[in-house]
């Protein structure tokens, strides 16, 4: 058996009715308070504390450098007119034979180029070359330097001396020097110097031999 709905109970009925007289209170209520306060003033707000300065820098623009214009071409050197008039200068015409025979000069002969061998010196031989009346005819031709002695330099210079098969020095280097001049004295008394020549099979030869040379201050 279905339920039915109490007609005192039912809100429905009474909806339209209520919102229309709620409306108009509101309507009402808003009027009068427009009416009645028209103004209304809010409360200002003290800030206590002291007020900060801020120092606000001013900025400085910048200023793009701009690049330098390039440097202006070289002019164009220009011939000045001289004052010289060069003479008129005629032209023979000349007349080429086509079938004419012309004998070609004979190419120059080739030069030549004697190139001077070097002389060989050996570095051993069976008998090696000696300074006749030995080192002490060396040492005997030193000349000490000024030098030297004022810096007491003292010590062993050795020479390569390039001895010909006839006994004679014609070249000397250094092989290891003490300076100061010594070196120097020690080359001019082995260039002023006899040797016997080396031999190799019983036949003189050139050869290349070291001395060692001694400055030593009494």
């Amino acid at each position: 058996m279905a339920l039915r709905k109490n007609p005192k109970a039912d809100l429905k009925k009474k909806y339209t009715r209520v919102f229309e007289t709620s409306l108009i209170i509101v309507l009402v209520l808003l009027i009068a308070a427009f009416k009645y306060f028209p103004r209304i003033q809010g409360q200002k707000l003290k800030v206590q504390g002291p007020q900060e300065l801020v120092d606000v820098e001013d900025i400085v623009n910048t200023k793009q450098e701009t690049a330098p214009p390039p440097p202006p071409k070289p002019p164009i050197p220009i011939e000045a007119p001289s004052d010289e008039v060069l003479d008129d200068v005629e032209i023979e015409d000349t007349e080429l034979d086509e079938n004419a025979q012309v004998n070609t000069p004979p190419p120059p002969p080739p030069k030549v180029e004697e190139e001077e061998a070097a002389p060989q010196f050996f570095v051993a031989v069976e008998e090696m070359p000696k300074p006749i009346g030995g080192i002490a005819a060396i040492q005997k031709r030193i000349v000490y330097p000024e030098i030297a002695k004022r810096a007491g330099v003292q010590g062993r210079v050795f020479i390569k001396a390039f001895v010909d098969e006839n006994g004679n020095v014609v070249k000397a280097e250094v092989i290891k020097g003490i300076g100061a001049g010594c070196d120097e004295a020690a080359i001019k008394a082995v260039m002023a110097t006899k040797f016997k020549p080396g031999k190799q099979r019983g036949k003189p030869v050139k050869v290349q031999v070291s001395i060692p040379i001694l400055f030593k201050l009494n």
